[in-house]
């Protein structure tokens, strides 16, 4: 593990991006198929799945496309906007790393911005890559949206305040991808309740104007 850590770190220095592109595809891969273990695990408990299914078979087409998420979005977006926005905080803002304001603006502008950016692309791109039409993904971003968003809002700041105040720029992508095998699993579930009731009193506090556009 050691000898694997030294190798990241030296890839990492050397071909920073190609480093977390590849590390985010994996990363994610692994994180579908816990999902989908948990999912079968989930389904088989509530008496969901016929005899015929009793094994758990991963969808390795699904395993590719989240892994190209990670690939194509997690991987370069996620190191550009994690080194810019450290950049911009230290040099624009003029902030002292790890102070308090500093860590607080990171942790607010990631929320605001890459945090709901990252959960519309990703129910966006993982609705086309299952053959949905554009007004199937709509409703499904409508439906789920925002119930991940408020979920994860309760949780991810948490993290991203140990994050940005202890973890070095270069490392904060890769830790955030590690938490990600567990948001991957939790997303997965976010799909799977579909027009759950919980779902509905979450999207009951939307101005009446946003549930009558969601409506039709």
């Amino acid at each position: 593990m050691l000898k694997l850590w030294k190798w990241y770190q030296n890839s990492l220095a050397v071909h920073p991006v190609k480093t977390q592109v590849i590390s985010s595809a994996i990363i994610w891969g692994v994180g579908d198929i816990a999902a989908q273990t948990i999912t079968y695990s989930t389904a088989k408990n509530k008496h969901q799945i016929q005899d015929k299914d009793k094994e758990l078979k991963i969808n390795w087409k699904r395993v590719a496309t989240t892994s190209l998420f990670g690939f194509g979005f997690v991987g370069p977006v996620g190191h550009f906007w994690y080194e810019g926005l450290d950049r911009f905080i230290k040099l624009q803002l003029l902030m002292q790393p790890k102070s308090f304001r500093f860590v607080a603006t990171k942790v607010a502008l990631d929320g605001v911005i890459f945090g709901p950016l990252d959960l519309l692309v990703f129910f966006t791109y993982m609705g086309f890559t299952t053959g949905k039409s554009v007004p199937q993904i709509k409703e499904d971003v409508k439906r789920d949206f925002l119930p991940a968003l408020i979920l994860e809002g309760g949780i991810w700041p948490l993290l991203q305040v140990a994050n940005f105040r202890y973890i070095p720029v270069r490392y904060q992508l890769l830790y955030v991808n590690f938490f990600c095998l567990v948001d991957s699993c939790f997303l997965s579930w976010i799909e799977q309740q579909q027009d759950a009731p919980w779902k509905q009193w979450l999207k009951s506090f939307l101005p009446l104007k946003d549930q009558k556009g969601q409506g039709g």
